[in-house]
């Protein structure tokens, strides 16, 4: 084996528990193992990207990398961790959601032929076989209901307060069992890694696979990831922080980890890259020197945008940044896309303005104070272009008869209002 991948984990603090000998086993051969996302969105976030990045890890040490798409279980909904069964799914959009995740996986794990090559399965091409008489007679006879019952996430759905869970969900274990199984039996696999929720579903595979096969299955759970200041990891005010940029931009996603605390950067940054452990303490050293520099934060964002979306998006997003917090100039506003543009000033006011008006020419005070309401009245304008205020495109507006026209617009739509240190607003052309 290339490395100790159990101990890779251990410092990176990325091991909740771990199944005796799992250790042992991985460093004497090379074992496939596996990680399952079910498929209930078109996208990853990045509480997905603790999975992935075990198996990357995993890969990295030499060993077989397998990523389960739950298009079956994806139709039932697990209950670990959650407190309501969740809407369940067609198959059709499963479909189009396995194809959406592969695509994501590509980034980080390595597909090509190669004896350790990462692939990619789907329960549902196995459990779709199975009649309901098959699986209660083959899987179901194999496992008590007070085996079942004993799992933690089964245990807070019945006991506390709600509507209590479906047996739909209560056979998820089963269900999650058996893909163990059927990987164990076709694939050699003898690992299964997840979250520290998923612990009892995964247990419930190695012990199906030792009742049905006599075979012998390791497991190993990461800790949840959550933030220092309690609230959930993963989530803005926006909702999820999504790979897919559609849903998420570059610049929404670095600014997410540039913005995190000292202390949550300090253990994001061992999860959620690629760093060794000697370039990660020279890193957090050199942060504590000056602090305010945020050179954690700015490392970590660097190598979790790059990783996620390449190097062009990374350089777009730090230009973007340095629009509302560096010393941006009009050549800086002209190297960003229109996504970009629009995902920084999200929410600032939006004003409507003829494209001819503008192709025409336009003079300041009848762009901002009469073809829009930038400015309630001349008055004002005047007073905020006299005390060197106003902006247009990061450049300074020193008359109000200043002429403006289409070829000033950034993206050939948009002029950048700025009115003050803080104030933007945009002019929309069409």
């Amino acid at each position: 084996m290339n490395k100790n991948f159990v101990e890779e984990l251990r410092w990176r603090g990325m091991i909740h528990d771990i199944m005796p000998e799992t250790e042992e086993t991985l460093m004497k051969e090379c074992v496939s193992g596996y990680v399952g996302i079910d498929p209930t969105a078109d996208s990853l976030h990045i509480g997905h990207l603790v999975s992935l990045m075990m198996l990357r890890h995993f890969q990295e040490a030499g060993h077989k990398p397998v990523l389960l798409i739950g298009g079956a279980t994806g139709m039932i909904g697990d209950p670990s961790g959650k407190s309501e069964e969740r809407n369940l799914l067609d198959l059709e959009t499963l479909r189009h959601n396995q194809e959406s995740i592969k695509k994501q996986a590509t980034r980080f794990l390595n597909f090509d032929e190669a004896p350790n090559s990462a692939i990619v399965v789907n329960n549902y091409d196995w459990m779709s076989k199975y009649s309901f008489l098959d699986f209660i007679r083959e899987i179901g006879k194999h496992l008590t209901v007070n085996y079942m019952m004993s799992k933690d996430s089964v245990k807070k759905r019945i006991t506390g307060e709600g509507e209590g869970m479906s047996f739909t969900e209560f056979s998820y274990q089963l269900v999650q069992g058996t893909d163990f199984y059927e990987l164990y039996k076709d694939y050699n696999c003898k690992l299964q890694m997840g979250g520290s929720d998923q612990w009892g579903n995964i247990v419930t595979g190695t012990e199906l696979i030792r009742r049905k096969l006599g075979g012998e299955a390791f497991a190993i759970t990461c800790p949840l990831i959550t933030k220092s200041d309690g609230g959930k990891f993963g989530k803005s005010e926006q909702g999820n922080i999504w790979l897919d940029r559609n849903y998420t931009s570059p610049y929404q996603f670095y600014q997410f980890w540039i913005n995190v605390s000292d202390q949550d950067a300090e253990k994001y940054i061992k999860i959620f890259t690629l760093l060794t452990k000697s370039q990660i303490d020279e890193i957090v050293a050199k942060h504590k020197e000056e602090p305010h520099l945020r050179y954690l934060q700015n490392r970590l964002a660097e190598e979790v945008t790059t990783m996620v979306h390449g190097e062009m998006e990374l350089e777009m997003a730090r230009k973007a940044s340095e629009i509302l917090f560096g010393k941006a100039t009009r050549e800086t506003l002209t190297q960003i896309d229109e996504a970009t543009f629009l995902s920084v000033f999200d929410g600032v006011p939006v004003f409507d303005v003829p494209f001819n008006d503008l192709k025409a020419g336009l003079t300041v005070t009848a762009l901002l104070a009469e073809k829009s309401q930038v400015f309630p009245s001349k008055g004002e304008l005047r007073r905020i272009v006299q005390g060197g205020g106003l902006s247009i495109n990061k450049e300074k507006v020193g008359d109000v008869e200043q002429m403006v026209n289409s070829d000033q617009l950034l993206n050939n739509r948009y002029l950048l209002v700025q009115k003050g240190k803080k104030n933007y607003f945009i002019i929309s052309c069409q």
